[in-house]
């Protein structure tokens, strides 16, 4: 498929159960035979994976609120970077993870090899840019210096925002993510210095804006909805995050039962009162 020059914020990408079986070639390193989970008095137990927020949290609220009487039991796990969770899943640690959107999904099993399944999105966090030092988008200087993710599946993410709000213009890569090496018109001269995600929050006073994920910046005590500069669209936006695993745990009664819950009027309540503002929206 042909990637959207205009279309990065368009229809949210849903996913049909019927389509869960989505894998590689390789196995992405010998991933666990047994099945997802650990019964013991009709109780399943459940290893997630998760970003500290808004993940874990949302996750927390199903293990305090929904999970006992479905027969689960979460075992939450965290994780500060976007590497380790689909390591940890591939290698048979966790049972899912929780913290992915689809571009990045794709690249990991492309470039990984792993032999996952995916289901529908859960929640969106609008990518947003940020300064410590610029007020306005007008006054962004020639040859500014961007913090920008080094994560290929959201570099392009992150670089579309700058495209949708006319501050740069990329080559047509087609079925191949953009770069930063696929600039074409850049009229300001801005200055792309890639850092690994979950340090762009962090370095921002070191460089004149960045682009920062919205868990990140939320972990960071930034607002997306009130304190960048410039947003992405609520609106269509494909980016949701979703639950993952192992194809092979795709169909597997308790992982049914989570994603349920995880799509359920009493999760969808707690993140539109959990984040009044929009810092997350739910996708269902």
């Amino acid at each position: 498929m042909k990637y959207p020059k205009k279309k990065v914020l368009g229809s949210i990408a849903v996913v049909a159960v019927a389509a869960l079986a989505l894998s590689a070639c390789g196995a992405g390193g010998g991933a666990k035979e047994a099945s997802a989970g650990t019964t013991k008095d009709g109780v399943t137990t459940l290893v997630v994976g998760a970003s500290p927020t808004p993940h874990a949290e949302i996750l927390e609220f199903v293990q305090k609120n929904l999970a006992a009487k479905a027969g689960l039991k979460l075992d939450i796990k965290t994780y500060d970077d976007y590497v380790l969770p689909n390591t940890a899943l591939s290698e048979g640690d966790l049972d899912a993870n929780y913290y992915q959107h689809k571009p990045y999904f794709d690249e990991q099993v492309k470039s990984q090899g792993y032999d996952f399944a995916h289901f529908k999105g859960v929640h969106i966090e609008p990518y947003a840019l940020y300064s410590s030092k610029i007020k306005s988008v007008k006054d962004i200087p020639n040859g500014a210096k961007f913090g920008i993710t080094n994560d290929p599946g959201n570099q392009a993410r992150a670089l579309e925002l700058l495209v949708d709000n006319d501050l740069l213009t990329l080559k047509d890569t087609g079925d191949k993510l953009p770069t930063i090496l696929d600039i074409k018109s850049n009229p300001k001269k801005f200055d792309f210095i890639e850092t690994a995600p979950e340090q762009l929050a962090r370095s921002l006073q070191d460089v004149d804006l960045a682009i920062i994920n919205g868990n990140f910046a939320l972990e960071a005590g930034l607002n997306p909805a009130n304190d960048s500069l410039l947003i992405e669209k609520a609106k269509g936006n494909p980016y949701a995050n979703f639950l993952a695993v192992r194809s092979q745990d795709a169909k597997n009664p308790a992982i049914l039962k989570l994603d349920k819950l995880l799509h359920s009027p009493q999760v969808k309540a707690f993140i539109e009162k959990r984040w009044p503002s929009g810092e997350v929206l739910p996708a269902f």
